[in-house]
């Protein structure tokens, strides 16, 4: 790793503050970089010599994980090398660490890949696009996030069984749209960049293809309609919930949604009143007052994503009064993925570290987004459960339904990069030119076929029964 990458900056994706430099400024700084860490030092993979076996990283990440899950997590992780990609973040951050740096910091997600984007509502009840999942994030270098999209695109155009030539152009469009939005950002003001946000009711892309544009949007309007009359008690409530002796109790369907005992709730008895308590203080005073209005009926342990599954997460019903459910999810929080490589977070909870890193990437967040820690002493975050979330079906697009996904992809990434780190160091350091594009491009192509080496691997083992893998659907 690049030695200009000081542990002294890992705690902040910011420096301190120091005398105004105009947008120009920065950017002759930031091109002055190239001179310690060329950009087309950041093309291709190399194998490190030392590099550790993929196996015992993922075994290594289990740790604190319930055990019966493991192996619906390993199961989920079998499905193609896209879904492996999606649940080895830790191999790629040690991946990443061994790479040149930038050493431009900006609030990373750690976990960029196409299916951690989509679209959520606002407190204003506006439909955007952002990132969804941020359970890695911390501050690091820019280029890891950018890294790690890029090579999702060439993971999922490969899975689409798409041709190489299309593949490099779709991947190099989506570095591109990062860098020229990376350049706009530079230059607007700042209160411009923290406002800006992708409306999916009001989608444009003046750059991309026009046709595949105006498609976009009309499904969107409609996906945006049917997930707006997706209200949470004539639809949500009776998909989850039951009534038993006129009490609303949340379905079992095991393995993926189970009420947990004692041992592994401690709070279970006391109806988790301590870590309600200290989840209640996080919210803002406002949030609070709409808060009280509800109390904790039940809360079922449930299964979710791929990376997560073995943490515990839960969702929990809450109630104002008959037909006025609120339902919260419960995701425990690990230490990122990214802190061995950038640094341990500034923040004793990592429930709050993730909350943090939401507010600062993110155009808007969810109004009951906080943080707790349960009885065990596991990190907690808490959001609301599904309101108006969208998110897309890889295998329902082409190669041109493709390239515009990662054009709002690298788009979102770009704007919630600019709100935490100097767009303008950022934009010169990439330039104006086509050179940074074609070495993230070239790196993502390579990468991809060390995911496919790893991913051969995991299943080796599993077949070896090294480890065990349980398809659950």
């Amino acid at each position: 790793m690049d030695k200009a990458f000081s542990r002294k900056a890992a705690h902040s994706a910011n420096p301190a503050p120091v005398a105004y430099r105009t947008p120009d400024e920065r950017a002759a700084e930031g091109r002055v970089i190239r001179d310690h860490v060329p950009r087309a030092s950041q093309a291709g993979w190399r194998l490190p010599e030392q590099r550790r076996n993929v196996i015992e990283l993922l075994e290594e990440s289990n740790a604190g994980r319930l055990p019966h899950l493991i192996p619906i997590r390993f199961g989920r992780m079998s499905a193609s090398p896209f879904a492996f990609y999606r649940g080895a973040a830790a191999i790629m951050a040690a991946d990443l660490a061994t790479t040149p740096t930038s050493a431009l910091r900006v609030q990373a997600c750690g976990d960029a890949h196409l299916m951690n984007f989509g679209g959520f509502a606002t407190p204003e009840r506006n439909v955007i696009f952002d990132i969804n999942d941020l359970d890695e994030t911390l501050p690091a270098p820019f280029e890891w996030d950018l890294k790690r999209l890029a090579a999702s695109v060439v993971i999922a155009a490969q899975h689409l069984e798409l041709p190489y030539s299309d593949t490099v152009r779709l991947t190099t469009d989506l570095v591109r749209q990062y860098r020229e939005r990376m350049h706009d950002y530079a230059y607007m003001r700042a209160l411009d960049v923290w406002y800006d946000r992708i409306d999916l009711q009001k989608y444009e892309d003046k750059s991309g293809d026009p046709d595949i544009v105006e498609y976009a949007r009309k499904r969107l309007a409609q996906r945006i309609e049917v997930e707006r009359r997706k209200t949470v008690p004539d639809h949500l409530y009776p998909k989850l919930v039951t009534e038993e002796g006129g009490r609303p109790r949340i379905k079992d369907e095991p393995p993926l949604i189970f009420h947990p005992d004692a041992e592994l709730a401690p709070g279970l008895e006391s109806g988790y009143a301590e870590s309600l308590a200290s989840y209640r203080e996080s919210l803002a005073e406002h949030v609070r007052v709409l808060f009280d209005r509800f109390h904790l009926v039940d809360l079922a342990a449930k299964v979710v994503g791929v990376g997560s599954v073995g943490t515990m997460c839960s969702v929990g019903l809450l109630m104002a009064s008959d037909n006025d459910p609120l339902f919260l999810q419960v995701k425990e929080a690990r230490a990122s993925v990214l802190e061995p490589y950038a640094g341990k977070s500034l923040h004793s909870n990592h429930g709050q570290r993730v909350i943090a890193g939401q507010r600062i990437m993110q155009s808007a967040s969810d109004v009951f987004l906080g943080w707790t820690r349960g009885q065990n002493g596991r990190d907690f975050y808490i959001r609301q459960l599904r309101d108006m979330k969208m998110s897309v079906v890889i295998e329902a697009l082409d190669a041109r339904m493709l390239r515009q996904y990662g054009r709002m992809c690298a788009h979102a990434l770009a704007r919630a990069h600019a709100r935490s780190g100097d767009a303008a160091m950022i934009a010169g350091y990439m330039g104006s030119g086509g050179a940074f594009d074609d070495a993230i491009t070239e790196f993502a192509t390579e990468y991809s076929g060390q995911n496919r080496n790893d991913y051969r691997e995991f299943i080796r083992a599993i077949r070896e029964g090294r480890i065990e893998a349980v398809m659950d659907d």
